[in-house]
């Protein structure tokens, strides 16, 4: 379907579940060409925030935290190493286990991809005022945990 043709569709015919997807694999796509000049792609972009966020965290917590399996995480993570963005180490307390922590490089490509990711929110959600970013983040946090605790039985 064409974006004309999108346009013309009642928005209260279209589940909200779809346009989230549409969002996300927007924002996937924009994120991807974007960020091609820092030699990284949309989810090794949110491992970085995800690893930013903590200090020296495991992989399987990576990997629990951005609902992407262990061996995608353990694959993306490999290829942001040898870039020289991140470090793992052993963790000494459960030798099966990998730290993960950002370089100095993989800081400043964070900040870089951070700034990129920053003006499509000004874009796509500043732009037009429909609503607060700091409320929408509220709310997209709380559909977020409703998501995981639905899926945590499965």
């Amino acid at each position: 379907m064409s974006l004309e043709e999108f346009k013309q569709i009642d928005s209260s015919s279209i589940p909200v579940g779809k346009l989230i997807v549409m969002i996300a694999r927007g924002l996937q796509i924009y994120l991807n060409h974007h960020l091609e000049d820092l030699g990284i792609n949309a989810t090794q972009l949110h491992l970085l925030i995800e690893i930013s966020n903590q200090c020296d965290i495991n992989q399987e917590k990576v990997s629990e935290r951005c609902n992407i399996n262990k061996g995608a995480v353990a694959r993306s993570i490999k290829k942001l190493e040898d870039k020289g963005l991140v470090i793992r180490e052993i963790d000494e307390n459960n030798r099966r286990q990998n730290k993960v922590s950002l370089t100095e490089s993989g800081w400043e490509t964070l900040d870089r991809s951070v700034k990129i990711l920053n003006g499509w929110e000004n874009e796509v959600i500043l732009e037009k005022g429909y609503v607060e970013k700091g409320l929408l983040q509220k709310v997209l946090k709380e559909i977020s945990i409703k998501t995981m605790e639905l899926n945590q039985g499965d």
